[in-house]
């Protein structure tokens, strides 16, 4: 089993910036593959960010592209996303989820996660 816990969330205005945290405990080898996901009020939750183990692997969805960027620090079990240039359409609970392994067909998926946090709010005014 493996626990995330998310923070750093925020109200932050439009154009501002948020890093928001997730630490992984317990199983943490079966975090290999990391990935950040939102839902909005309504919406489905959809795809931010991912990472592999080595973090030489990053992908984003088209929307936060130039404007977020994933990392990990294995040596602390935590995954951080930097979120620049907030729009007020960036609003939504953020979650982070884990899998053992990266997997280019399935990272962008929530089904492909094993394992997710409680999810952090992120609301951007306009």
């Amino acid at each position: 089993q493996v626990q995330l816990v998310e923070s750093g969330g925020g109200l932050v205005q439009a154009g501002g910036s948020l890093r928001l945290s997730c630490a992984a405990s317990g199983r943490t080898s079966s975090s290999g593959a990391m990935g950040w996901f939102r839902q909005a009020p309504g919406k489905e939750r959809e795809f931010v960010a991912s990472i592999n183990w080595s973090g030489g692997r990053t992908d984003y969805a088209d929307f936060v592209k130039g404007r977020f960027t994933i990392s990990r620090d294995n040596a602390k079990n935590t995954v951080y996303l930097q979120m620049n240039s907030l729009k007020p359409e960036d609003t939504a609970v953020y979650y982070c989820a884990a899998r053992p392994t990266w997997n280019s067909n399935t990272y962008y998926s929530p089904a492909a996660y094993y394992y997710w946090g409680q999810g952090t709010q992120a609301t951007v005014s306009s």
